[in-house]
């Protein structure tokens, strides 16, 4: 009788358990949308001379990321982009780096969608920000990884610029603090590097609240 109840009290704790964490994918998942897994298609591509080697392009009209990787060449990496009521666009820097970012959600947040967390540890698997986060300036935007990798592609955040988690591990190590970041919904034209044709053409512009940062 007493192996059947510790083995009845193991149940119980087990069950609290699996629903405690329930709660989190709810919460934290419900927020970016859900779908089919996007694939990964990171690409060298040619791009237009004009920039430097170093610097990072966020294409919002593209929804593509492109660091330039050499005068004339970019990686370019799929990403999920703001939704229309958070559009933004401007040039700012890397302002801060981390490694398994904590996530707390701002107070509109939670009032937007109260199922949300209040905080999630770094490192846990269903942060939003995933493994990696890239801090813009003083802004409240970053680039970061992603519990929800099938939102990539889509126009789903509030502001932030999100990859799935290899490929920002991957941005992380190539880029310091201070490298510039220029976030635009202008579209670029691009061809695989391997074609030697396909330089960027800028197609569009749209209000620049942070123009005057450098």
């Amino acid at each position: 009788m007493r192996r059947a109840g510790l083995k009845r009290v193991a149940g119980v704790f087990a069950g609290a358990a699996i629903l405690a964490l329930g709660t989190l994918p709810v919460a934290a998942q419900s927020w970016w949308g859900g779908g089919a897994n996007s694939t990964y298609d990171r690409q060298v591509v040619s791009f237009a001379k004009t920039y430097s080697p170093g610097q990072v392009i966020v294409s919002f009209g593209d929804r593509r990321l492109y660091y330039i990787s050499k005068r004339g060449e970019a990686v370019s990496y799929p990403i999920a982009v703001p939704r229309p009521r958070s559009r933004w666009q401007g040039t700012l820097r890397i302002s801060m780096k981390k490694v398994d970012p904590s996530w707390t959600p701002t107070p509109s947040m939670r009032r937007e969608n109260p199922k949300l967390p209040a905080f999630v540890p770094g490192g846990h698997p269903l942060n939003p920000l995933g493994n990696r986060a890239l801090y813009l300036g003083s802004s409240l935007y970053r680039i970061h990884g992603t519990d929800a990798p099938w939102t990539i592609g889509k126009n789903v955040s509030k502001g932030c610029v999100r990859m799935h988690n290899t490929h920002v591990a991957e941005l992380y190590n190539r880029v310091g603090v201070g490298t510039k970041v220029i976030a635009t919904w202008k579209q670029y034209r691009v061809a695989s590097a391997s074609t030697g044709s396909g330089p960027s053409i800028d197609s569009s512009s749209s209000f620049n609240p942070f123009a005057s940062e450098q």
